[in-house]
C-alpha cells in the first residue's frame, strides 16, 4: 500500500531531490516550495532515509483536513490513531510551521496538538506520553496553509544531514545536504579531479568521497522509524544489506582540499578520519591566491567567507579582485564554483559567471556562481559590475 510522504530540503534543491527520490522507488514526486511531496511503500521510505544525500527529513503524512480555528486542529490531531504507531512510554515533541495561516500563535497551536495526542492516549490506554524537547522518540510535525492542516510523523529522527560523525565542526558550517546539492549542481562526477581550496571543516570533501565510494550517507546512524510499533525490521535489514554491499573500500581519490588556516586543515583531517575517509583525500595548507592546480582540469568548489562581521567587507573587497586574477592566471581548464551570500563577489571578482543558481543556506539567500576558466576569454577588461546582480 502506498503511503504519502514529504521530504523537505534546502531551498533550490527541490528538483534534484525529486529525481533522487524517484531512484529510490518514489512515485509521483512533485517538487514544491522547500521540498518534495511523494508516494511510496515503506521500502522507499527506508531507502530515502538511508540513501538520500539531499533530503533534510522524510515526513509520513498521517492526517489532513480543513480548519478555521484552533479547535479544528485539536479535533484533527485527536482523531489520528497514534497508539497504533507508538506507545505512551515513547516521548514526543510537536513542531508547527505555517505559511499564510490566519492563526496568531503557533505556540498555542503546538500546545493544542500536544493535548490532542495526549488525550488520545488517555482515552485508549489511560496513560499519556511525556514531552521531550531535546531527544524525543517520536517527532510530530504540523504544517498549516491558509486553510489546510497536515499532520506528519517524522520517520527520520535527527535531521538527515547529520551523517553520524564529523566531530570537529567550525562556526556556521555548511549543512551536508546543501554541500551534496552544490556538488551535484557543479556537474562534478566521481573520477573527476575535485578541489575545495577553502575546506573549513571538510564538508564538500567528505560528501564527495562518500559519493565516489557509493557510501549511503545514513549507514552510520539510526532513524525514527526504527521505534515505530509497525516497523518492518526484515524489510529494513534488507535495505541496509543492499547499501552495505554497494559500499566500496576507502582508497586514494582525485579529491583535494586545502585552507589557508592550519587549524581548519586539522579539523578537516579529524573529520575525514572520523568517517574512515582519511586516505581518500589529499589535504594540505595553502593559500588559494598562491597555490597551483593539482591537475590540468577539474572542478573547484568553495564556500568563501561572506563578510558578515565589521571589517570583513573591506578585506573581501580587496580579496575578490585578487581571486579573479589568480583564477585567470592559473586555473584555465577548470570549472570553478563559489557559493556565497555576498552580492559583492560577482561585481568585484572581475569574471563573468556562466551560471548563477539561487540557493538558501537556512534562511540566508545565496548564489552558486560558476566560472568556466578558459584562458584569455573570461577576463573583463573594465571590471564593470554585472547589472544582473
Amino acid at each position: 500500500m502506498a503511503e504519502a510522504f514529504f521530504s523537505p530540503c534546502p531551498r533550490g534543491l527541490e528538483a534534484l531531490l525529486a529525481d533522487e527520490l524517484q531512484s529510490f522507488g518514489a512515485k509521483g514526486a512533485q517538487a514544491v516550495h522547500g521540498g518534495v511531496a511523494w508516494q511510496g511503500d515503506w521500502a522507499a521510505c527506508h531507502r530515502a532515509n538511508l540513501e538520500s544525500r539531499l533530503a533534510t527529513r522524510v515526513l509520513w503524512r498521517v492526517a489532513q483536513g480543513r480548519y478555521r480555528a484552533e479547535v479544528d486542529i485539536y479535533k484533527l490531531a485527536y482523531s489520528v490513531t497514534w497508539a497504533k504507531w507508538f506507545t505512551a512510554d515513547d516521548t514526543i515533541r510537536i513542531y508547527v510551521t505555517a505559511r499564510k495561516s490566519p492563526l496568531k500563535s503557533l505556540e498555542f497551536i503546538t500546545l493544542r496538538v500536544k493535548d490532542a495526542v495526549c488525550d488520545h492516549f488517555r482515552t485508549v490506554s489511560g496513560r499519556r506520553p511525556n514531552v521531550d524537547t531535546a531527544d524525543p522518540a517520536v517527532r510530530i510535525h504540523l504544517f498549516l496553509t491558509e486553510d489546510t492542516a497536515t499532520l506528519y510523523v517524522d520517520t527520520s529522527g535527527e535531521p538527515l544531514y547529520k551523517r553520524g560523525f564529523k566531530p570537529a565542526a567550525v562556526e556556521a558550517p555548511l549543512k551536508e545536504n546543501l554541500a551534496a546539492g552544490i556538488l551535484r549542481l557543479s556537474g562534478w562526477q566521481p573520477g573527476e579531479v575535485l578541489l575545495d581550496p577553502m575546506c573549513g571543516s571538510g564538508t564538500f570533501l567528505i560528501e564527495a568521497a562518500m559519493m565516489a565510494l557509493d557510501i549511503a550517507p545514513g549507514l552510520g546512524r539510526g532513524f525514527g522509524f526504527e521505534k515505530f510499533r509497525h516497523h518492518d525490521r526484515a524489510g529494513w535489514a534488507a535495505v541496509r544489506r543492499a547499501a552495505e554491499a554497494r559500499r566500496q573500500a576507502p582508497r586514494a581519490l582525485p579529491i583535494h582540499g586545502s585552507d589557508i588556516v592550519g587549524e581548519w586543515v586539522r579539523r578537516t583531517r579529524v573529520n575525514l578520519e572520523a568517517g574512515g575517509l582519511a586516505k581518500c583525500v589529499a589535504l594540505d595548507r595553502a593559500d588559494l591566491l598562491e597555490r597551483t592546480p593539482p591537475a590540468s582540469e577539474g572542478v573547484m568548489v568553495a564556500n568563501p567567507p561572506y563578510g558578515v562581521r565589521l571589517g570583513e567587507a573591506e578585506e573581501l573587497a580587496a580579496f575578490y579582485p585578487r581571486l579573479g586574477d589568480a583564477l585567470k592566471r592559473h586555473w584555465g581548464g577548470w570549472r570553478c564554483h563559489f557559493f556565497s551570500a555576498d552580492v559583492a563577489l560577482p561585481k568585484l571578482i572581475g569574471l563573468k559567471a556562466s551560471r548563477r543558481t539561487p540557493l538558501f543556506n537556512g534562511a540566508l539567500e545565496c548564489r552558486l556562481y560558476e566560472y568556466r576558466m578558459v584562458a584569455g576569454s573570461n577576463r573583463r577588461k573594465d571590471r564593470v559590475p554585472d547589472a544582473a546582480e
